[in-house]
C-alpha cells in the first residue's frame, strides 16, 4: 500500500504548511501528493506550485470538479501540468453536487450523473490520445457544439501540444453504487471520500469488476497524539460540515453515504441539526465510531495495528491528512 499525502483547499488562505508537507512527504518516499478544489481556491494552481519545488513524488488532484470546466479545459490542465512536472499527474476528477453546481458554477446538475461523468471522461481521454480531432455526440457535452444557440460553425480540432503522456491515469471520485461500478469500467482509479476498512462490503459488488491495477485510494486523517477523543474532534467536525452542509436534505451524496455505511439516523439527525444552524451540535453528533473508523488517530502503536486492516483490504492508495511532519513520519516508518 503506496502512501499519499492529501492537501486538500485552502481555507480563507493558503496554508504556509503545505509546501513543507510536501517537501517532507517527498523526502519520506511518499507516493503522491494531492490538492482540491470546492468553492474558493483551485487544485491545479497549487499543485504547479509544488511540482515546481520537488522532482519525483507524483501529483494528484482530489478531486478536480467537471462542473468547473469543460473536459476539453480540464486536459488542456492536465497535459500542461503532466509536461512541466516531468510526467507526474494524476488527474482525479468529481461531478461535486447540485448545491456547489447550480449555486457555484451556475450550471444544470446534470439528471443523468453516469452518462454525464462517461462523456467528460470520454473528451479528456480523446484528447490526451490525440488520435484524431475530437468529437462526441454527448447529451450533456457534444462537440462540436451544435445548439439552437450556436453559429454551427465549429470544427472537430485536434490538441497543438502533443501531450507527454496519452495514458494520464484518470481517477474519479465516486459515492453512489452505480457510480462506482462505472468508475471501475471506465477510469484508472477511484477515490473514496470515506472508507471504512472495517466495512469493505459495502463496496464489494460495485468494484467486482474492476481490471488488474486498479487503484483505491481512499483520504483518512492522520495524528498521532496521546488522545483519541481530542485527535477525532477535527474528523468530526469535517464529518459534521459534509454531512450537514455539504448538500440539500434532500440530495446530499455524503449523508447517503453514511447511511449506507451503517449510521443512516445518526447521518440525518447530523442533516437536521445542521440546517437548523446548531453547527457545534451536528459536530457532536458525529458518532466517535464512525469518525474512527475512517481515519487513523491515536498514540503511535494504537495507529500500528489499526493500519494493518487497511493493508489487508483492496487499497492500494492511502492518503493522508497529516497536520504535522511527525505524523507522516510515523506513517512512513509504519508502512515501510
Amino acid at each position: 500500500m503506496r502512501l499519499g499525502l492529501a492537501l486538500g483547499y485552502w481555507g480563507r488562505g493558503p496554508d504556509p504548511r503545505h509546501l513543507d508537507l510536501a517537501l517532507e512527504a517527498e523526502r519520506l518516499g511518499y507516493d503522491s501528493v494531492w490538492t482540491a478544489e470546492a468553492w474558493g481556491s483551485d487544485a491545479f494552481t497549487p499543485l504547479t506550485w509544488i511540482a515546481a519545488r520537488t522532482t519525483r513524488i507524483r501529483l494528484g488532484t482530489a478531486v478536480a470538479q467537471m462542473a468547473a470546466r469543460t473536459p476539453t479545459a480540464t486536459a488542456m490542465h492536465a497535459l500542461t501540468l503532466d509536461h512541466l512536472s516531468g510526467g507526474r499527474l494524476l488527474l482525479g476528477l468529481g461531478l461535486s453536487g447540485p448545491q456547489v453546481v447550480e449555486g457555484w458554477y451556475g450550471r444544470p446538475f446534470p439528471r443523468s450523473p453516469l452518462t454525464a461523468t462517461r462523456e467528460y471522461v470520454g473528451i479528456v481521454r480523446q484528447v490526451l490520445r490525440r488520435e484524431a480531432p475530437v468529437r462526441l455526440d454527448g447529451r450533456f457535452h457534444p462537440l462540436p457544439y451544435d445548439g439552437p444557440d450556436g453559429t454551427g460553425l465549429g470544427k472537430p480540432l485536434k490538441s497543438i501540444t502533443h501531450p507527454l503522456r496519452p495514458g494520464i491515469p484518470v481517477l474519479l471520485g465516486a459515492e453512489g453504487p452505480k457510480n462506482i461500478a462505472q468508475t471501475a469500467r471506465i477510469a484508472d482509479g477511484w477515490l473514496p471520500l470515506y472508507w471504512s476498512p472495517l466495512r469493505t462490503g459495502v463496496y464489494e459488488a460495485s468494484l467486482k469488476g474492476a481490471p488488474d491495477g486498479f487503484v483505491v485510494a481512499p483520504m483518512a486523517r492522520a495524528s498521532v497524539c496521546a488522545d483519541v477523543a481530542e485527535g477525532l474532534l477535527p474528523v468530526k467536525a469535517m464529518l459534521g460540515f459534509y454531512i450537514g452542509g455539504m448538500g440539500h436534505a434532500r440530495r446530499n451524496f455524503h449523508a447517503d453515504l453514511m447511511a449506507r455505511m451503517g449510521f443512516e439516523e445518526e447521518a440525518r439527525r447530523i442533516q437536521d441539526l445542521f440546517a437548523e444552524g446548531r453547527r457545534e451540535e451536528a459536530v457532536l453528533a458525529v458518532p466517535d465510531a464512525f469518525a474512527d473508523e475512517i481515519s487513523l488517530v491515536g498514540p503511535r502503536e494504537r495507529i500500528a495495528e489499526r493500519l494493518q486492516a487497511w493493508r489487508a483490504g483492496p487499497v492500494t492508495d492511502l492518503l493522508v491528512t497529516a497536520p504535522d511532519p511527525h505524523t507522516l513520519r510515523v506513517l512512513a516508518e509504519l508502512n515501510s
